[in-house]
């Protein structure tokens, strides 16, 4: 696939020459920057990622939304510019029109990433975990974007499965019934974003990124739509201890709800009690999440150019 040339997206010339030439290319998302991490530890590490992949062989494309305009492929300024400024919202695929007729920078969600990558020709993406099927949805009907986006997006994500706040059981019920194929990478067990055991299993498990690079050849060459879903569970050494995660989220749960939060609210609120309550441990098993799933989306992104 050919990048696309719409005036609402700009391709970095890099990045467009590395998918014209067939080069390997990764994706990386900017929300991790623009609302997961503090200044400036969320420039140092999204220039370190991008380090990182760029010594693996593969060409990193940062995406977010600069002036409106949707960038594949976000230069040094650009990323300094998110991880800086006042005013950067959150854009999911519903909020890039808005972004764009506003002339907003935002920093993109999943969906949006994993969107406009495949527009830009990219085959690969790497995240920390997905959004998913909140808790209580059966009554709120709340599920995450990125579900439904990634059902109609053919391209292979790398994530540390979904947040463990979400409903996980739901969450994979809901990939399956969107036909989003789901492997673990060396594991049976779905990962829990902050552990490596989710509690569940993963119907299908791949030893290598070459594996899972055969996944996605066979779902192109069947011409099925939903993306490859590489579950990469954090390392054992740099989950949080499972039994701290419990009682934490328990006790996040709990406050959440004494506290009414309810909607888009929720997922924040959560994530910011947890990292308050293991005293920045959650984060730097977070950052380690990041780095193990750049790492091996640059594997299967090189897989993918042979």
């Amino acid at each position: 696939m050919q990048p696309d040339r719409s005036p609402a997206l700009r391709v970095a010339d890099r990045v467009r020459d590395a998918v014209t030439a067939g080069r390997p290319v990764l994706a990386l998302e900017s929300t991790i920057l623009t609302h997961g991490l503090p200044s400036p530890r969320n420039l140092e590490v999204g220039l370190a990622t991008e380090a990182l992949v760029r010594e693996a062989g593969v060409e990193p494309a940062t995406i977010g939304v600069i002036g409106g305009t949707a960038v594949v492929g976000l230069d040094e300024a650009e990323i300094e510019r998110l991880c800086s400024a006042d005013g950067v919202v959150k854009a999911s695929t519903r909020d890039l029109p808005v972004a764009r007729a506003a002339g907003l920078d935002a920093g993109t969600t999943v969906a949006a990433t994993a969107w406009l990558a495949h527009r830009a020709g990219i085959r690969v993406f790497s995240t920390g975990g997905l959004g998913g099927v909140h808790r209580g949805a059966s009554d709120t009907f709340d599920e995450s974007t990125d579900l439904p986006a990634l059902a109609a997006t053919p391209i292979v994500v790398v994530s540390a499965g979904v947040k463990s706040i979400l409903d996980v059981g739901a969450t994979l019920e809901r990939l399956e019934t969107l036909g989003i194929t789901v492997l673990g990478h060396r594991t049976d067990r779905f990962p829990g974003f902050y552990v490596a055991d989710s509690g569940f299993p993963v119907p299908a498990r791949v030893e290598s990124a070459a594996e899972a690079a055969e996944v996605a050849r066979a779902r192109d060459e069947l011409g099925l739509a939903p993306a490859v879903l590489v579950a990469n569970p954090v390392a054992e050494t740099d989950q949080l201890d499972p039994d701290v995660h419990t009682r934490v989220l328990a006790e996040a749960l709990a406050a959440a709800d004494a506290a009414g939060v309810t909607g888009h609210d929720t997922t924040p609120f959560l994530l910011d009690f947890v990292q308050r309550a293991t005293d920045g441990r959650s984060l730097e098993a977070n950052l380690a999440v990041y780095r193990g799933n750049a790492r091996l989306g640059a594997e299967i992104a090189r897989e993918l150019a042979r």
